[in-house]
């Protein structure tokens, strides 16, 4: 954890007393923490939403809405389930202590305080929460690097191929179709050539945000490596999703890089191949839109090709 700052910290306390309200208010700000004190329970849920505390202060015991029916209150926001509640209570009764934990208090401190306790207890909750939060962003960060693609931002080859083989999966299951798309930059070699790397990743993230605007939420676009790109197009024929494909190309196609005082064009070959019902693996998929793509390019590039036409059958015919 980076140095604790207590000025980082915003504390809000609810008590009904104006003594314990001025007590707290100078403790707190001496101690260097943002503090807001309410006076009750229901000046707080005047304004809840519009603040957002990292610890909270509760009296526990308070005329009307008393400081457990606060607390279960506070926690049922999901804004709030994580800020730790300190209860504030004259009565050390068990009763009262578990009464206090079960509605969602992390501690409590008995009054009359004191004043190197209560900020003792309330730097250890809020260093807690801290650490908490910093591992929550930490494992979503790492789940982003482990599921996308850095250039690109989406999906990577290895989350590609989990959430593929779980539509292979649910195809075979349930007799379902989806087809497989694959396509890659027309002469992206000549790009990195005569106009260097960097241009060349330009190139490679405008395809990427390209097909992701040209396919549906439940269609995944991933960067299968290097300049190729696969997608997958759920319950979805062949013929329908050649029309996709022509939508992803023609996209592509309206790239305009300006290089050397001209605007470069962009432009894909595609290759598209349908599950079978006789497919066993996601591999042989992949192998037959990979072999359709070849096609499209020894055809010219810039064209999209289906895998019955290397066998020259009719559509309807692939099943």
């Amino acid at each position: 954890m980076a140095e604790y700052n207590p000025k980082n910290f915003l504390i809000l306390a609810v008590d009904d007393n104006s003594i314990n309200r001025i007590m707290l208010e100078k403790i707190l700000a001496k101690a260097g923490y943002q503090i807001k004190v309410l006076a009750d329970s229901e000046e707080f849920l005047n304004m809840i939403g519009s603040v957002k505390p990292d610890l909270m202060l509760l009296d526990l015991m308070m005329p009307k809405i008393d400081g457990l029916e606060l607390c279960r209150l506070i926690k049922a926001k999901a804004n709030y389930k994580e800020v730790p509640i300190i209860f504030l209570t004259a009565s050390d009764s068990k009763d009262n202590v578990i009464e206090a934990f079960r509605s969602g208090a992390v501690d409590y401190v008995t009054k009359p305080f004191n004043n190197e306790e209560l900020l003792a207890r309330i730097k250890t909750h809020i260093e807690l929460k801290f650490t908490r939060d910093q591992l929550r962003k930490a494992l979503v960060d790492l789940e982003k690097l482990a599921t996308t693609d850095e250039l690109t931002e989406i999906a990577n080859r290895r989350h590609f191929l989990n959430l593929a083989t779980r539509e292979f999966n649910i195809a075979k299951r349930q007799k379902r179709s989806f087809s497989m798309i694959i396509f890659d930059i027309d002469h992206f070699k000549n790009i990195n050539d005569n106009y260097g790397h960097p241009v060349g990743d330009i190139a490679i993230k405008l395809v990427a945000q390209k097909c992701q605007q040209s396919i549906r939420g439940e269609d995944l676009c991933a960067r299968w490596g290097g300049e190729e790109f696969i997608v997958v197009v759920s319950d979805t024929l062949i013929d329908a999703a050649k029309r996709v494909a022509n939508r992803i190309r023609r996209e592509i196609a309206s790239i305009s890089l300006p290089i050397d005082d001209h605007n470069f064009k962009i432009t894909v070959s595609v290759g598209i191949a349908q599950y079978q019902e006789n497919d066993k693996s996601l591999d042989q998929i992949v192998s037959r839109a990979d072999k359709a793509l070849y096609r499209a390019k020894n055809n010219g590039r810039n064209q999209v090709v289906l895998e019955h036409e290397l066998l020259d059958i009719p559509s309807e015919e692939v099943k």
